[in-house]
């Protein structure tokens, strides 16, 4: 039994991506086999499910060639002793994640991000594994995972799919998912109402997973920062697992308390890189897939080779050329699609630092001159923040070369976009003059 099932693994495993061989084939068992069938036991009703509905019939063929005979199949649930359970009685049974699954506190989880949904290459493979560990307990020396890169690469994916896995095994854990920015305005609106202790139990005792997003938002936060470390000092003694994501290494953001910064390094720091071309078709593909778009693979192969910046550029081409043939009633070629990419290429590579301050400097009726001068008159710092804000959003430059060619320090240029960001929810002008520069960028008009 065992030895054809040996074989059977195998054989799959030459059919599916390892990831996903690794997360739903391995762990299964065979319990029992005669000539009435083969019984498979899951470790969960989430896992029996999945496997069921996307892996079955592959099983069942894989099993059939390995023995040269037809076979059925069926699968139980393992319980706690690890004997299957035939019967799921209703009170037993895990409950499955819905399409607004939220964890026990925090920001609500996307269903789509998950492990089987994530695309993997060589530009995230070490990022993929490291959370798939982390979110499977198979790494038990580390309880901490540091997610790196840039805006739009896929850290909030892998975030949430440890998220989603961790609830899907174990729905009773308490998962918080919040951004950096979240767990700080928590905390002052805790010590406006006089419930600071209740905070800190939250967090400190009540909480299995921290998955913190943004962590580079806390710069300069002094004492959001000392709070967050003696929360993790807690949670690293208590075994609990920890997840941070930010597009800066932890010595590289400004104004960081040593002790935060400590913590923040001491866990498994993992980087994640521009896709290349062939993961980039991957993710089309599978982008296509999953919208039930039907694109010739030449339009595919186009897009993967022009669109090169992230992922959401990607999704950004495939979204447009899908849109316009729907909107136009047209046909996907060759032609639509150059027509959607050259907007996106054009628009990214006109939109530069100087074309920014032009801008803004326009609407305020300021000279440049004066904007990257070291006055600090209110009439030429808020340009100065709006301008190096939308320079941080809009163009690849790093932090240093924007605080550079504003005259300032990199954590300058930190300060500024963290008080365009806070300004947003605390002031409508400021939210409108955002707005109104955005569309500017977008449409081309500046």
């Amino acid at each position: 039994m065992e030895t054809v099932w040996k074989r059977v693994k195998s054989d799959i495993k030459q059919r599916v991506p390892a990831h996903s061989f690794n997360m739903w084939i391995e762990p299964l068992k065979v319990t029992e086999s005669d000539e009435n069938g083969w019984i498979f036991s899951c470790p969960n009703f989430f896992s029996k499910k999945r496997v069921e509905g996307l892996y079955g019939a592959m099983i069942k063929n894989a099993l059939q060639r390995a023995l040269g005979q037809d076979c059925q199949i069926s699968f139980n649930i393992s319980n706690k002793t690890g004997h299957p359970e035939n019967i799921v009685h209703k009170n037993l049974q895990l409950p499955l994640p819905n399409e607004n699954l939220r964890p026990h506190n925090g920001r609500l989880f996307r269903e789509e991000f998950t492990f089987d949904s994530f695309v993997v290459g060589s530009n995230n493979d070490f990022a993929y594994s490291a959370s798939l560990a982390m979110a499977s307990r198979n790494d038990s020396q580390r309880n901490g995972l540091f997610l790196l890169s840039k805006t739009g690469m896929g850290k909030s994916h892998l975030s949430q799919a440890i998220g989603n896995h961790i609830l899907a095994i174990s729905p009773k854990d308490r998962v918080y998912y919040i951004t950096a920015e979240d767990f700080s305005n928590e905390m002052v609106q805790a010590f406006r109402h006089d419930a600071i202790n209740k905070f800190k139990a939250k967090y400190r005792s009540q909480c299995d997973v921290l998955l913190l997003e943004d962590v580079h938002y806390l710069s300069g936060k002094e004492r959001t920062q000392i709070e967050l470390a003696l929360t993790l000092d807690t949670l690293f003694e208590s075994g609990k697992r920890i997840i941070f994501s930010s597009c800066y290494l932890p010595a590289d953001i400004p104004k960081l308390h040593d002790k935060l910064r400590s913590r923040l390094s001491c866990g498994l720091i993992s980087a994640i890189e521009p896709p290349s071309f062939r993961t980039r078709l991957r993710i089309l593909q599978k982008k296509a897939r999953l919208n039930r778009y039907l694109f010739p693979e030449n339009i595919l192969h186009y897009l993967a080779g022009e669109l090169t910046d992230d992922v959401r550029q990607l999704e950004s081409g495939l979204n447009g050329v899908a849109a316009k043939s729907s909107l136009l009633g047209m046909p996907i070629n060759l032609n639509l699609a150059e027509s959607v990419v050259k907007n996106i290429v054009r628009q990214r590579k006109r939109i530069t630092i100087e074309a920014i301050k032009k801008l803004v400097c326009k609407y305020y009726d300021v000279s440049i001159e004066d904007v990257l001068s070291r006055s600090r008159k209110q009439n030429l710092v808020r340009p100065r923040q709006m301008a190096i804000y939308l320079a941080r959003n809009y163009t690849d430059a790093p932090l240093q070369s924007i605080g550079k060619s504003f005259n300032r320090y990199h954590s300058t240029a930190m300060h500024s976009i963290n008080c365009i960001e806070r300004g947003m929810k605390q002031n409508s002008s400021i939210k409108k003059q955002v707005g109104f520069f955005r569309q500017k960028l977008d449409s081309g008009q500046f």
